[in-house]
């Protein structure tokens, strides 16, 4: 089990990584905003192999391809945790960053590679998608 939470301490979670679907660098203007840097790495769960303690607010919007995306953070420190994303049911989205050790994590593929900044370019060495990747 991985754990992880936000900076104040007030939400906590631990996550199955065996159950991990898949890690990815998203360099959607979204998550460049939300970050405050040039890209998010998030990991995506089933619902299912996520456990939350303690309460997050959740702030909803209209992603750039038209898909409705709610990150979850914590109210008090304002660290962003979690994203759902209406069109992937009973998945969950973790910041990578907010867990304890992320050691065992692989990212598989970047997105929105179109958006990367010129200062931050994404690795060569991982396969890339101008966009979302496609869905299967």
């Amino acid at each position: 089990m991985t754990e992880g939470g936000c900076l104040c301490g007030a939400l906590r979670y631990n996550c199955d990584e065996v159950a991990a679907v898949t890690a990815l660098h998203c360099h959607c203007k979204d998550c460049q905003r939300v970050t405050g840097s040039g890209k998010a790495t998030v990991v995506m769960f089933p619902e299912s192999a996520v456990s939350i303690r303690g309460d997050y607010k959740t702030f909803s919007s209209l992603g750039t391809d038209g898909s409705h995306v709610n990150r979850g953070f914590c109210g008090n420190c304002g660290s962003q945790l979690f994203t759902f994303v209406d069109e992937i049911p009973g998945h969950v989205f973790i910041k990578a960053g907010t867990m304890d050790s992320s050691a065992w994590l692989t990212v598989d593929l970047t997105c929105w590679a179109s958006s990367a900044p010129d200062w931050l370019t994404p690795d060569p060495a991982i396969p890339a998608v101008p966009q979302n990747p496609p869905t299967n």
